[in-house]
């Protein structure tokens, strides 16, 4: 059901020929430059020469907080227990009051832009922003700035060429301004499909089960060692035999593969106790942001419902915000349904409020989730989304920051996905140095990151590790690689920010920067998670199944909901307390390795045999020593046979304790969300709330940050 923007005591109504008050700062008449407003990648990148200036562009002016010392340090005083503010969380119109800009700093704005030719077109939440619409050639001459394109990656971007500068009364008042570029947020969700680029035109997987009675996912994904042997011509146009043994991973049971079902991740991470306890997010609301939208998502994640006995998606429980125009590019969407579906899975109880921007720019997304604080549509925002950090304006790192820093003194918590690249560096290491996904960096936000996940028969965890996938050709199809050759897919994003410092909760880390992720859950696309979508031509609703750490910052942000539930008050960021959580509320997640990884040969008439052990096959490992590798017999297409590798996750390893995969680990269900429920513990925290600060035993069984 789709809901038009309500109408929110954050909103104005501004009228641009209010008169400015005289102490106001109309006088100053001097150039001001919006610093760290140009995209970094443009150093890198080809440029190829002016922009067309007759296009209609919409740029956004941010202006600047009032009293940004005092908001910095009451966000410290909220979350420190020793502090009378513990945990007094400030409301909306607290922000207003205290912190937002001024109805007269917004009109010297709305001046300032129609007087160079760039009507208005819309005030954000707040007074946060202005957005204006002209062509790129007013756009120019307003701000002072060259816009240009440039190659980065084989894709072509807009971006200014230098800082903009802002001359008069408004110049004061900008902290950045947005749309001067159209670098855009990505989702980093993963498919095995596309991953083989064997994807259809939108890029997801299609050889799903249809129906989940018929022969549905195997949750079986992997399976003892085998010996295959394989005959053909090689990568030198010779005769050639290959033979590999070891382990095999299960993907091709009636070529729907291997992927979990909510049932079974029930099970695997102990979240049926809470279910049993009567917690599964009652009385809370799961805020998720999704560009674009999706006709379909209501139907589609009701047939997820009705197939696993979940409450069904209705007016009551889940609705849909546009947080400006509704969008045309709307279509079934794998990240969205991804997003709904297993936010419902893990919180069933939970309301679900769907915040739909018009596009993936970071201006509309921003303004997204502005409109969701703003708006206070619940206590845990989840983001499926990001850039790289070192590609986005630092003035854009920014706004993201003040964004999550308001949703923290609103006792809101925003979760975001670390990235599916690793540390980013796997496409062109010359051009593309080591960097973490964004706004995950923030430090008022919670990086998630993912892992691959194996079951027993009966459901319980088999064995994790870090995410981080290679796949290798072995045969493609009836070509023998000789020898194997691979390459570095997919895996969980992390590492340190190299724009922001180490917050207080990561104290006892390593380094002095930020570091990520803090936490992880299921993401691997080989061992994922089922989604219910309608495709077009495709009946009755297909199953797919999906990964990405797209896949674990939902499932965290639903049990966030439910330790909301527990507590009876709102927690606001999570990442302030996983740090010192008790020993059994997270599970530390270690190297997994296999002595049957698979080792292989190829013969040909020229060569002779080749041998080749497991870590020749597994490569690039990157200083990796243990990992499990397998060979999958893809099912699409026949004599196709790859070599994958679990746990080699490019630039980042996984390790005991924090590492810059897993973060902490993963959440132990119902130990986890426990934790905070009053009842259990004996602790009070900030206003005589009582609500799980553990004390006696309990306090023995706390860990250090890198310890759990």
């Amino acid at each position: 059901m789709n809901r038009k923007k309500s109408f929110s005591v954050w909103y104005l109504a501004i009228v641009f020929g209010l008169a400015v008050p005289t102490n106001a700062q109309t006088t100053i008449q001097d150039s001001h430059v919006v610093a760290d407003n140009t995209p970094r990648f443009i150093s890198s990148a080809k440029d190829l020469g002016r922009a067309d200036a007759t296009q209609t562009i919409e740029v956004t002016v941010w202006l600047k907080p009032r009293h940004r010392a005092e908001l910095d340090s009451l966000a410290e005083e909220l979350y420190d227990p020793s502090s009378s503010r513990y945990h007094a969380w400030l409301k909306p119109a607290d922000i207003v009051s205290r912190f937002a800009p001024k109805a007269e700093e917004v009109a010297v704005i709305g001046k300032f832009l129609s007087a160079h030719n760039l009507p208005v077109v819309s005030i954000g939440p707040a007074n946060f922003s202005v957005r204006a619409r002209g062509t790129l050639g007013d756009v120019e001459k307003a701000f002072h700035v060259e816009v240009h394109n440039f190659e980065l990656n084989g894709e072509t971007y807009r971006s200014n060429t230098s800082d903009p500068s802002i001359e008069g009364a408004a110049a004061a008042l900008v902290a950045s301004i947005s749309g001067l570029d159209n670098l855009q947020y990505k989702h980093p969700v993963a498919t095995v499909s596309g991953a083989l680029n064997q994807q259809s035109s939108d890029g997801y997987q299609h050889a799903a089960a249809a129906d989940p009675g018929a022969p549905f996912f195997t949750t079986n994904c992997f399976t003892g060692p085998a010996t295959k042997t394989f005959a053909g011509t090689d990568t030198y146009g010779l005769s050639a035999t290959a033979t590999y043994t070891g382990n095999t991973y299960n993907g091709t049971h009636n070529s729907a593969g291997c992927g979990y079902t909510p049932p079974e991740i029930w099970t695997a991470y102990n979240l049926s106790g809470l279910y049993k306890e009567g917690f599964d997010g009652t009385g809370q609301t799961i805020v998720i942001i999704d560009w674009c939208g999706s006709p379909t998502i209501q139907d589609d994640a009701n047939t997820f419902s009705a197939t696993f006995g979940l409450p069904p998606l209705t007016s009551s429980n889940f609705h849909i915000y546009y947080s400006s125009v509704v969008p045309t590019c709307g279509a079934p969407s794998p990240e969205i349904n991804l997003d709904v579906e297993w936010a419902h899975a893990i919180a069933p109880g939970a309301n679900i409020a769907l915040v739909v921007p018009p596009s993936a720019s970071f201006m509309d997304v921003d303004d997204a989730q502005l409109y969701a604080i703003a708006n206070g549509l619940g206590n845990v925002i989840s983001g499926s989304y990001g850039s790289r950090e070192r590609n986005t304006p630092i003035a854009v790192l920014n706004e993201e920051n003040l964004l999550n820093q308001l949703a923290a003194v609103l006792g809101i918590s925003a979760n975001f996905s670390s990235g599916d690249s690793g540390d980013f560096t796997a496409d062109n290491p010359a051009s593309n140095p080591p960097t973490v996904n964004a706004p995950a960096d923030s430090p008022y936000a919670t990086a998630v990151g993912g892992v691959t996940l194996a079951l027993n028969p009966d459901n319980t965890i088999a064995w994790q590790t870090g995410w981080g996938n290679n796949e290798n050709f072995l045969v493609n199809p009836n070509l023998i690689y000789n020898p194997p050759t691979g390459f570095f897919r997919f895996g969980s994003g992390g590492g340190p920010s190299a724009f922001y410092a180490k917050p207080s909760f990561q104290n006892a880390l390593p380094g002095t920067r930020r570091l990520l992720p803090d936490i992880a859950w299921l993401a691997d696309p080989y061992t994922g998670g089922v989604i219910a979508i309608t495709e077009p031509f495709v009946y009755p609703t297909e199953w797919e199944a999906v990964g990405g750490t797209s896949l674990a910052a939902p499932m965290f942000s639903a049990l966030w909901a439910i330790a909301n539930q527990e507590a009876g008050v709102p927690l606001g960021q999570a990442a302030r307390y996983l740090y010192s959580m008790p020993g059994g509320t997270i599970t530390d997640v270690l190297p997994v390795g296999s002595p049957t990884n698979v080792t292989g040969s190829v013969t040909d008439t020229f060569f002779g045999t080749r041998v080749f052990s497991a870590a020749f096959l597994a490569a690039p490992l990157e200083g990796t020593t243990t990992y499990y590798s397998a060979v999958w017999d893809y099912p699409l297409y026949q004599n196709t046979t790859y070599l994958l590798t679990f746990g080699t996750d490019t630039g980042l390893q996984t390790a005991p304790g924090w590492d810059n995969v897993t973060g902490l680990g993963t959440p132990n269900g119902q130990a986890f969300a426990d934790y905070f429920n009053p009842a259990r513990t004996a602790g009070v925290w900030g206003n005589g709330q009582s609500i799980g600060t553990p004390n006696g035993q309990a306090s023995a069984d706390y860990t250090k940050s890198a310890q759990k």
